[in-house]
């Protein structure tokens, strides 16, 4: 009877705190062949943030390349998620009408490209496979049917709007007015009562598709009968921050901007980024980003997908001396705003510089530099690019609905602006 008691309370302890060890699903790539994997909406404007609307007949197109011309045999499987982009509690059948895995049979060999690939790609939903229900989904991609060790997987979202979202930015903040920080405020009207709306509602705030600073589960400081308000509230604070920087390889015969050379090794391209300018302790000045994204372009073709080049573009940041209180990485949706070992910049203490490359195909790029501390989890700008409220950031604004006896969370509304625009 002892046993049994002590078996039973390790039990309990083991499926109540298997939340903590829930895996949180982001964009990324674990096949170092793998390369440029891209989510979009099909046909429509690649720099826009892909999101699917439950009601409307649409599909996102997803792409890749893999550095070889060898066929290889990839399929993908799709999962529902958690507003934390935790796999729900649901099963395949509640939210895919059709197959629950479909091979990947469209691809094509890259052409008269130093770096061979093969551009392979797929949309989703399809005539196969349909999507039932609003949230977070994950797309893992496998090869020869072994789902237990993917090569990439991409995160998107499926909306059905049922509330208006009204939202703002404004440089008035309760740590300083008109200083480095944007406070969000916004008013979320629905079209239907809320029952426990402190509980049943959760606010997700991403700024420039980052994950590190997204404010999540933001409660509300006004409750109404059908609306939430969030004014002033602390937790709606971001850096401003400073426009993206911006390189262009779209040639491998002219310097693009934002490139200081070009060179041909005999076996790659590479491109060597301009010095950047120093941006701590200049005046705010407005300049053209598109927030972190990317777009793959070739000068003088209409086949960018397999006629675009692949080079070694390298990046460098002069500095005195390292830093000794944290790390530097490159962010940018290129990398999928990830900070690891891919996106860690080096410092050279001959030259006297950070350094970093990154193997990218042609196009157009944002980036920028930022600032790790040791034992933190979001990056800041204020030591690196600078800070300002006036910066034009682009939010994205995410509403989950969980009501009581619902298995997952619903996102019930989207909204995206950028500010001071």
């Amino acid at each position: 009877m002892k046993y049994t008691r002590i078996y039973h309370i390790l039990l309990f302890l083991t499926i109540g705190f298997s939340w903590l060890y829930a895996e949180s699903y982001r964009t990324d790539i674990f096949n170092p062949n793998v390369k440029t994997l891209r989510v979009m909406e099909a046909g429509g404007d690649p720099l826009v943030r892909p999101i699917l609307n439950l009601d409307n007949n649409e599909s996102l197109e997803i792409s890749f390349d893999e550095l070889s011309h060898d066929i290889h045999y990839y399929s993908y499987t799709i999962y529902h998620c958690n507003a934390d982009w935790t796999l729900s509690e649901l099963t395949t059948s509640e939210y895919i009408q059709g197959f629950t895995t479909v091979d990947i049979d469209d691809y094509e060999q890259s052409v008269n490209t130093t770096q061979i690939y093969t551009h392979y790609t797929f949309q989703v939903p399809n005539d196969d496979m349909r999507l039932t229900l609003s949230g977070n989904y994950v797309v893992r991609i496998y090869e020869d049917g072994d789902k237990d060790n993917p090569i990439a997987q991409v995160c998107f979202s499926v909306v059905e709007q049922r509330c208006q979202i009204v939202a703002a930015a404004t440089g008035n903040t309760d740590i300083e007015l008109n200083g480095r920080y944007q406070q969000l405020n916004i008013e979320l009207d629905f079209n239907e009562r809320i029952t426990d709306p402190r509980n049943e509602v959760k606010l997700v705030v991403r700024q420039n598709n980052r994950t590190d600073n997204q404010a999540f589960d933001v409660k509300p400081n006004f409750i109404e009968s059908n609306s939430l308000k969030y004014l002033n509230n602390k937790n709606l604070i971001f850096e401003g921050g400073y426009e993206y920087r911006r390189f262009d390889i779209s040639s491998v015969y002219l310097l693009g901007e934002g490139v200081d050379d070009i060179k041909y090794d005999h076996s790659y391209y590479h491109a060597l980024l301009a010095m950047p300018a120093n941006n701590i302790g200049r005046a705010y000045s407005t300049e053209f980003d598109v927030n972190g994204q990317f777009a793959i372009n070739v000068e003088n073709s209409d086949y960018d997908d397999t006629e675009a080049d692949y080079m070694w573009v390298h990046f460098f940041w002069p500095m005195e001396e390292p830093f000794f209180d944290g790390l530097i990485y490159v962010g940018g949706d290129f990398n999928f705003n990830l900070m690891d070992e891919r996106s860690r910049m080096k410092y050279d203490f001959e030259n006297k510089c950070y350094t970093y490359s990154a193997f990218l195909k042609q196009g157009g790029y944002n980036y920028q530099y930022w600032f790790l501390k040791k034992g933190s989890g979001k990056a800041t700008l204020m030591r690196t690019e600078n800070s300002y409220w006036q910066t034009g950031n682009e939010y994205t604004i995410y509403v989950y609905y969980r009501p009581f006896g619902q298995r997952y969370d619903a996102l019930i509304g989207f909204s995206s602006f950028v500010s001071n625009q």
